[in-house]
């Protein structure tokens, strides 16, 4: 049976924040995520071609923590040390989670400003 419909992409993804002004600064100056535009209740930015939305739930039953997401970087040892430096709060060190061939999954998982949890992760060659 053929359907007419076909997902295309990811359109954007949202993070449920509690205060705009604090998160806004956590995600653009603390990750460096580029700040798009803003509108009342709602901070958007973009992280590498995906549109990120800050916003604050209009409804109680969507005011809930956000899915983790993982923020890919080339060095996770250096990333994690220069978001220490910026006061990031981690819930673990760098770590080793998989191993598949020459390359090995590190990852660290850290929270924003509302709690949300999320993760750096890094392909690291086997040596």
């Amino acid at each position: 049976m053929h359907s007419e419909f076909q997902i295309k992409g990811i359109g954007q993804i949202s993070i449920r924040v509690h205060d705009m002004e604090a998160a806004t600064r956590f995600y653009q100056d603390t990750l460096g995520l580029n700040l798009l535009f803003q509108i009342p209740n709602m901070t958007f930015l973009e992280c590498n071609g995906i549109q990120m939305v800050l916003g604050i739930a209009e409804d109680p039953r969507f005011d809930h923590p956000s899915s983790v997401f993982y923020f890919k970087v080339d060095n996770i040892q250096a990333s994690y040390e220069t978001l220490v430096g910026r006061n990031v709060h981690f819930l673990d060190k760098p770590h080793k989670v998989a191993e598949m061939g020459q390359t090995a999954t590190w990852m660290t998982f850290f929270q924003d400003p509302d709690q949300n949890v999320h993760a750096l992760m890094s392909e690291v060659p086997v040596s």
